[in-house]
């Protein structure tokens, strides 16, 4: 086995991890640790994360979130479909359409029934 060869992955692999762990260590090292009751707080999660793992929260956070993520991979479709509408012509702009007209549907929907409401 020639050890030359394989030198450049090796070497691609020390400087990985380098770069992933070196910056977390001189964070560590070199920055401030001073926790207060303000960071400690739950920032978005809603609930208190250092509490019991087995008490009941709200899921309507999670409802929310999973909600942005369906609509936000929405946008991500429209992307290439923009760049390529030439190319695909009026069949690709009508199953876009349909697409578009399917998540608003949905959208209306969970308005409807309240699943956007933050009470």
């Amino acid at each position: 086995m020639n050890l030359e060869n394989y030198l450049p992955v090796l070497l691609f692999i020390i400087v990985g991890v380098g770069v992933g762990i070196g910056p977390m260590v001189i964070g560590k090292l070199l920055g401030p640790s001073r926790p207060d009751p303000q960071k400690l707080s739950p920032y978005e999660c809603g609930f208190e994360a250092f509490e019991d793992a087995r008490m009941k929260f709200d899921v309507r956070y999670y409802l929310v979130a999973i909600l942005f993520i369906l609509f936000d991979l929405e946008i991500a479709f429209l992307f290439p479909w923009a760049v390529s509408l030439d190319a695909i012509g009026f069949f690709g702009f009508a199953s876009m359409m349909l697409f578009l007209g399917i998540l608003v549907v949905g959208f209306v929907y969970e308005w409807m029934k309240g699943a956007l409401d933050w009470e």
